[in-house]
């Protein structure tokens, strides 16, 4: 028996000297760090639920997914951050305001998508999640997949294949359409959603006056008002470092310029 145990000893080292692979390996592969799943498009997340423990969870499981993401746990926060979003993760049961309601004050806003949650289960809660504007419904509990599965398909519905759009550059100002990105000077310039819509607006129509009207139903639906407009033309340049390069052209609208 010994003899045995002896000859597989042996035949183990003369396997292991022979391999073309260093006898290291597996322990070196064993401690390298596991990387985090990319996404193939990252996107600004608002993520608005008042269980702290369920938010958590899912913050960080959608910043290892390479997105950006903000949690909130009030209607009055999701209220107030809805315009940096590119998407809204909004959870129905709120201690401060009723779901259903900022749901439908957000999507009189903007176009931004939103997934509801709820821990409510019926159809009726369905239908008038749907009808308060979502653009799908989750029902808790939930997987992981099953939540990114659904982000990824709202994203590709409301950001079709077929319109990719293109990178804009204006003198030091680059503004990537595609990761909705503007960089001056190579620094990157962070603009809340309405405030890159209206500078890709403008950008994309260089050496041309934008009459104030063609600006407020083309970015915000036509429900916006003039205050409205020029709070995020002066947000703009304060961002940019200049006031140049917007340029209002009184009685008539909005230009691009140049700084």
């Amino acid at each position: 028996m010994l003899q045995v145990i002896e000859h597989f000893r042996h035949l183990t080292m003369e396997l292991t000297a022979s391999a073309t692979v260093p006898a290291n390996f597996l322990q070196a592969a064993l401690r390298r760090p596991i990387r985090p799943h990319k996404a193939p498009e990252s996107w600004r997340i608002l993520l608005v639920d008042n269980d702290d423990q369920d938010r958590d969870v899912l913050e960080k499981n959608l910043l290892r997914q390479g997105h950006e993401v903000r949690g909130v746990s009030t209607g009055a926060n999701a209220l107030d951050a809805y315009e940096d979003a590119d998407l809204i993760v909004l959870g129905l049961e709120l201690s401060d305001l009723d779901g259903l309601e900022i749901c439908r004050t957000i999507r009189t806003a903007c176009d931004v998508p939103i997934i509801a949650v709820t821990a409510c289960s019926s159809e009726v809660d369905t239908v008038l999640g749907l009808q308060a504007g979502a653009d799908d419904f989750v029902v808790k509990p939930f997987g992981f997949r099953e939540l990114t599965a659904r982000i990824d398909a709202v994203m590709r519905r409301v950001r079709p294949q077929s319109r990719t759009p293109g990178t804009i550059e204006h003198g030091p100002l680059r503004i990537d359409a595609g990761s909705r990105e503007v960089t001056y000077a190579g620094q990157r310039i962070r603009l809340t959603r309405k405030e890159f819509d209206l500078l890709q607006f403008l950008a994309s129509h260089p050496r041309t006056v934008i009459a104030r009207d063609v600006v407020m139903e083309q970015i915000w639906g036509g429900s916006c008002s003039r205050r409205t407009v020029d709070t995020h033309v002066s947000s703009i340049r304060t961002k940019l470092g200049s006031s140049d390069w917007i340029v209002t052209v009184r009685g008539v609208g909005f230009m691009i310029g140049e700084a």
